[in-house]
């Protein structure tokens, strides 16, 4: 039969990856906005705020009394990433390092921490940080917020004390062990041996009074009073604490490279407007990234090729694995070659199609080469030269020369200079956005089921199809996105500014619109994933997709400072 053993709580580090734009963001400005809002948010938990009911009082006292301090830590500078679905650019990838203690001045409370506790709270936080993240102030920071906040747990007491961590006992406390290893996860007896197993196995000290361990979202440290206090700080914050965030934020930027490549690649077969020149200096773009981070890995690799820290390299090795950083580059790399190839099928479709219209250009000369116009035009060209000295004035007969074959080139030079602004004119998209105001002061928003601008919020719309009239693309758009009949009040303005669209030149009108029949069937459609009306007063605080907010701004709905 397996005895209790309980691991007393000591402190705990939070991480979570990011990018930060450092044109736009002061690092320390945003270490204690962060700070500030988390420790505020904390303070004030309420009921809607806990998922866990019955951890409601623990919870909140937990959060009156946490100490916290936040920091911005650089992992790789100089590091040009723009996100694929918001088109937001940033330099430099790192991460946030949260210290945190709960019951700092009370140790006697921290008896009762269980890692169901520990594990409610990073919840509460993320959402803040969301909330935080989507203000339109905030753009030049973007977070790993699709992924737990990182957890690294810390324990300087067990009871019983004194365990001598060898296989043996390890088997022995394995349950209770388990509990602390994988934070994010429930903590039921029934769980299988199986599973126990897998959260024991990888044990990477090599001491007997300590226990370290690295999973994908959280780890847990053990070491014995005296261990902690002389090795801590100097030893294990260094060796195996730092590595791990760092390794993280390489992780987020492989997968944020990787989603940014399989959105090109979306884009490469679909249907819907691509310009291939954009397409390109974004692949360009990103290789540039993944030369940054396959060099921040071979650092690393170099580490375990030079460095003879046993313990240390061990970490590394587990790091590695655990991220599964290897399977991911070998898949980003296999996408580049996939895009690659799909962008040499779509110049040579390009490149086909202007040729087709070059061909129509030349028969078009042809064409009038034989119905003689051009033939007349170079035959009075040949009188002109074959008629004797005297029988005109000399400037006259040049002139006359000249005014033909000038004539000649500007026939030929003009087709050719439309044939172009016409090659021009398809590359360019033609969209409408619609302005929907309800009596109430509310204005309807969708919000966007696919890239660009995913889940960002924006005006109702689309694409204007081939060989659709605009007037039809507006009534069309609207009942397909929120299901409303609407009669179109005026035109609100024109835009076609060079980047308002990631997906290349689009041009967009944007109009008024009055509800007909009211908002009873308002609801979300096609290509949006929710339908709300926003109140107009408070649109500023909307981080809104591609130029909305200039247009609402334009329309007067929305008010600068």
């Amino acid at each position: 039969m397996e005895e209790n053993l309980k691991f007393q709580y000591y402190q705990k580090l939070w991480f979570v990856s990011g990018f930060l734009n450092i044109t736009k963001i002061n690092d320390q400005q945003i270490n204690t906005q962060i700070q500030s809002l988390i420790i505020n948010k904390l303070s004030n938990l309420t009921d809607k705020d806990i998922y866990r009911k019955e951890l409601k009082d623990d919870l909140i006292e937990m959060g009156k009394n946490i100490s916290l301090s936040c920091k911005w830590v650089p992992n790789v500078e100089n590091f040009p990433y723009r996100d694929e679905n918001s088109e937001r650019e940033f330099n430099e990838l790192g991460f946030f390092q949260f210290d945190v203690e709960y019951f700092k001045d009370n140790p006697a409370k921290k008896v009762k921490i269980i890692p169901m506790l520990i594990q409610q709270i990073p919840y509460i936080v993320l959402n803040a940080l969301k909330e935080f993240s989507n203000k339109p102030a905030n753009k030049g920071i973007f977070l790993d917020l699709e992924s737990p906040m990182y957890i690294f747990a810390t324990s300087n007491k067990s009871n019983p004390p004194n365990i001598s961590w060898t296989n043996e006992n390890i088997e022995k406390y394995k349950k209770a062990i388990a509990y602390w290893t994988v934070i994010y996860s429930g903590q039921w007896p029934d769980y299988s041996e199986q599973l126990f197993n897998r959260r024991i196995r990888d044990n990477l000290s090599n001491r007997l009074s300590e226990l370290h361990f690295i999973y994908r979202n959280s780890a847990f440290v053990y070491m014995a009073e005296e261990n902690y206090e002389n090795f801590f700080e100097s030893y294990m914050k260094q060796f195996v604490v730092d590595p791990t965030p760092k390794m993280r934020a390489v992780l987020f930027a492989l997968r944020s490279i990787n989603e940014s490549l399989d959105l090109l690649f979306l884009k490469t077969r679909s249907g819907a407007f691509v310009n291939l020149d954009i397409i390109e200096d974004k692949m360009k773009n990103l290789g540039l990234l993944r030369g940054l981070i396959q060099t921040r890995l071979s650092l690393i690799y170099n580490e375990l090729d030079y460095n003879r820290r046993e313990h240390y390299t061990s970490v590394l090795k587990h790091l590695i694995n655990e991220f599964e950083l290897n399977d991911l580059v070998s898949r980003v790399n296999d996408k580049f070659n996939i895009i690659e190839a799909a962008l040499q099928e779509l110049y040579q479709q390009k490149n086909k199609e202007n040729q087709e219209r070059t061909e129509k250009g030349l028969s078009l000369l042809n064409l009038l080469f034989g119905a003689g116009i051009l033939g007349d035009l170079a035959a009075i060209i040949l009188i002109a030269l074959s008629l004797e000295e005297g029988a005109l004035p000399s400037i006259l007969l040049h002139s006359i020369i000249a005014v033909l074959i000038i004539g000649i080139l500007v026939i030929t030079a003009s087709y050719f200079v439309f044939l172009r602004f016409k090659i021009k004119k398809t590359e360019v998209g033609k969209a409408v956005d619609a302005i929907i105001e309800d009596d109430e002061g509310n204005i309807v928003l969708i919000k966007r089921k696919y890239p660009p601008y995913k889940d960002f919020y924006a005006l109702p719309g689309g694409l204007v199809e081939k060989g659709e009239r605009l007037k039809d693309t507006l009534i069309r758009e609207v009942k397909e996105e929120v299901n409303l009949n609407v009669k179109i009040i005026k035109k609100s303005g024109f835009y076609d500014e060079e980047g308002r669209d990631p997906r290349g030149p689009i041009h967009s009108t944007a109009y008024i619109y009055r509800i007909i029949g009211g908002l009873s069937g308002l609801k979300s459609r096609d290509d949006a994933k929710e339908v709300i009306l926003f109140p107009i007063a408070k649109l500023n605080e909307l981080d809104l997709a591609f130029d909305h907010s200039k247009i609402l701004e334009d329309a007067g709905l929305i008010k600068t400072n």
